[in-house]
């Protein structure tokens, strides 16, 4: 029923209540009387069903609605429908409110829902055990106050959750705790902490063998190349002279895999990058032109090189060299004979935009996004002819993090490649 028919019925109702009374004072010659008396009756009896709709909702809080007659009837079965369908709401609320919670308490994480000013709603009991908090006694606290850490403060404040933060958990500083804040309904948010220490510990191991070992391997390929210098192979035994061309030829390319894993694993452990030095790309382009010239010359390539000068980064001198030569030597190694290959070094409104371009066979689209693993080829043959260990695009991605930006590979088969980065810091420096 509609407000309009509630209204009519309602009028009706009160005209078929004080239409008897009103003859009645015709007869007596008393109408006011009549209708007072009327009136009297009718907040008798509406104060009579007020007392019972507050008895049955505030007191007795029956299931089972009273009985009312005319307007009040409706008013009762109403109520009694807004109750069932509400009371209906809230057991499916609970329900899925118990079976979020069933869910975080079975994640190997801890989790904890947090309000639009970072007050804690709910938390499971990893999050007690990790990150130390108390529930339900640390309800609608500060997850500041309670994590005071204030690389978290920051990280809570500055409102840009892309990347996760780690930070030394508060109950066991021998364990380290990865910090992620995802956003969702209403500004509110979820913090889901991760044990990494295992992980970082197995990363250090890794980076501490792989240096140890690069550094143990120098020693003997030195004396192994000293030696294959010294001795000159007898050009009339072709076997001996075969063996020592393949010996000299491993052992370069064994000592050139040996430099590499030392070089990532120095940018691997470097301290952070001191972005207040200036570094000039320029200069250090016109020094590897020189070198890929020479190099390129063997498969009469053309090599073009287009560097806007005075354009400076900012950053490590040793750790950029690095991500450039390791580029051009790759485009240089792997663009077949004949081939074109660019360099290019200029200004945007990003940043100062470095880009090696060839024209040799490409890379398919499925190898694309592993090309920076470490000891990934897409083959393996053509890699082992041209000289490839693998490293190379991965001390590049590693010299770019350090430096807030990231490779971008852009290839297509037999048309050819280009990799690209953007540096955010740059400047002009005048050269006199």
């Amino acid at each position: 029923m509609n407000k309009t028919n509630i209204f009519v019925s309602g009028l009706w109702r009160l005209m078929y209540w004080y239409i008897p009374f009103f003859l009645v004072g015709l007869v007596i010659d008393n109408i006011t009387l009549s209708l007072l008396i009327a009136t009297v009756i009718n907040v008798v009896w509406l104060y009579r069903s007020q007392n019972i709709l507050h008895q049955w909702l505030w007191v007795a809080r029956s299931a089972t609605p009273p009985e009312g007659k005319g307007s009040w009837e409706s008013i009762f079965n109403g109520i009694y429908r807004l109750q069932r369908r509400n009371k209906r709401k809230r057991k499916e609320l609970r329900m899925v409110i118990r079976r979020f919670r069933e869910g975080a308490e079975a994640l190997p994480d801890a989790v904890v829902a947090l309000d639009t000013d970072f007050s804690i709603m709910w938390c499971n009991k990893l999050a007690q055990q990790m990150i130390g908090l108390k529930w339900p006694e640390d309800a609608h606290q500060h997850i500041g106050n309670l994590i005071r850490t204030p690389d978290f403060i920051q990280y809570l404040n500055a409102k840009d959750y892309r990347e996760p933060l780690e930070i030394t958990s508060p109950t066991h500083h021998a364990k380290t705790l990865e910090i992620r804040v995802m956003t969702y309904t209403d500004d509110q948010s979820m913090l889901v902490a991760r044990d990494v220490t295992e992980l970082r510990q197995l990363e250090q191991v890794r980076r501490n063998f792989m240096g140890n070992v690069s550094h143990e391997l120098r020693t003997p390929l030195t004396v192994l190349k000293g030696y294959l210098e010294m001795i000159e192979p007898d050009e009339g035994d072709k076997m001996f002279a075969r063996a020592h061309k393949v010996m000299s030829e491993q052992t370069a390319r064994m000592d050139s895999l040996v430099n590499q894993l030392l070089a990532l694993s120095r940018i691997e452990s470097a301290q952070a990058v001191d972005f207040e030095k200036q570094v000039d790309i320029p200069f250090m382009l016109s020094m590897l032109e020189q070198e890929v010239l020479i190099l390129g010359a063997d498969k009469a390539l053309k090599v073009e090189f287009h560097i806007e000068h005075g354009l400076f980064a900012m950053g490590d001198e040793s750790q950029l060299r690095s991500a450039v030569s390791n580029l051009i030597y790759n485009a240089v190694r792997y663009t077949p004979e004949q081939g074109k290959v660019v360099v290019e070094w200029k200004q945007t409104s990003a940043g100062g935009l470095f880009s090696v371009t060839d024209n040799g066979d490409g890379i398919s689209a499925e190898h694309v996004h592993h090309l920076t693993e470490r000891f990934y080829r897409v083959d393996d043959a053509r890699s082992r002819d041209s000289g490839g260990s693998g490293i190379g695009l991965s001390i590049v991605k590693h010299v770019l993090s350090n430096h807030d930006s990231v490779l971008e590979i852009d290839s297509k088969v037999n048309e050819g490649s280009c990799f690209s980065f953007t540096l955010p810091l740059v400047l002009y420096v005048k050269r006199h």
